[in-house]
Parts: structure tokens; C-alpha cells; sequence
């Protein structure tokens, strides 16, 4: 018999593209390019899914959400976020917490992270309290570091209800 909590851990990576909007973490960002991808490419919402959806066993975000499906083309990934925080529910689990790292050479993040961590609970049904989200640089090194792209980390505890 099984503990009744488990881990999840998740990551995304998307580069940078011109002509799309920036949204992490559930906000929309003002900087001159987005990142590309089937959704709006939300890097920190997938890599919050992927540990969601791993803690619970329920494979990854592309199992679900696969970008060779119209219907999610260009979908705001916080309607992602509430069906994976659905299917937690479904399968019997509560949500815990969260703990999230963006890296970003650009744009700075800090200020955002409030907005950001209020997105998130709001989707899970949590507190805020319950989502931590840091940014952080990789010193200029890496594609991060070259300002090709975000890329984001992210681990939770769930438990059974």
C-alpha cells in the first residue's frame, strides 16, 4: 500500500518568436516577442501540468492536449490547467502545492509573479499561498541565456482525498 502523497515534477521549453504575444503563468507579459508553439505556449502552465498530471500518473500534457490537435491551436493554456486540475479531482486527488522556476534572461519576471501565482489558483481552485513561482537568469549561459527562449521547471505535491 502506497503513502497517500506524491510528487510530480514537471519542465517545458519554448524559443522566443516574433509576432505572438508573451503569456507565463497564466498572464500576459509585455515584450517585444512571444513564444512559439501550438498553444500560447505557456511554459510555466505546461510545466505545472506535466508535474500535475505525472503525480497522479496520468502521463504528460502532450498525452492530453497533443499539438497535432486542431482544437488546441492557439488555446490559452489556463483552460488546460483546469482540466488537468479536473482530472486530478476525477481520479481522487487534492492539490497541494507548488513550486515553480522560470528561466528567463528576459523580460524580468519579478513583478509579475504575484499576477501570476493568482492565474494559477484561481485555474487549480487553490490558494495563493499554495504557488510559489521564482525566476531566475542562467547567467547568460544556454539558449535562456542567449534570449532564445524560456524554459520552466516546475514540481507539486499531491495528495489522495
Amino acid at each position: 500500500m502506497g503513502l497517500n502523497i506524491r510528487v510530480g515534477f514537471g519542465y517545458d521549453v519554448h524559443k522566443f518568436a516574433d509576432d505572438r504575444e508573451l503569456w507565463l503563468g497564466g498572464v500576459k507579459i509585455d515584450y517585444e516577442k512571444g513564444l512559439l508553439g501550438h498553444s500560447d505556449a505557456d511554459v510555466a502552465i505546461h510545466a505545472l501540468c506535466d508535474a500535475m498530471l505525472g503525480a497522479a500518473a496520468l502521463r504528460d500534457i502532450g498525452f492530453h492536449f497533443p499539438d497535432s490537435d486542431p482544437r488546441y491551436k492557439g488555446i490559452d493554456s489556463k483552460k488546460l490547467l483546469r482540466e488537468v486540475a479536473r482530472l486530478l479531482d476525477e481520479k481522487g486527488y487534492v492539490f497541494g502545492n507548488a513550486d515553480i522556476t522560470i528561466c528567463a534572461e528576459a523580460p524580468k519576471l519579478n513583478p509579475h509573479v504575484p499576477a501570476m501565482q493568482a492565474a494559477l489558483a484561481d485555474c487549480i481552485g487553490c490558494d495563493t499561498d499554495d504557488i510559489s513561482i521564482k525566476a531566475t537568469t542562467t547567467e547568460k549561459l544556454g539558449f535562456t541565456g542567449r534570449k532564445e527562449g524560456i524554459s520552466a521547471y516546475a514540481t507539486v505535491l499531491i495528495a489522495k482525498k
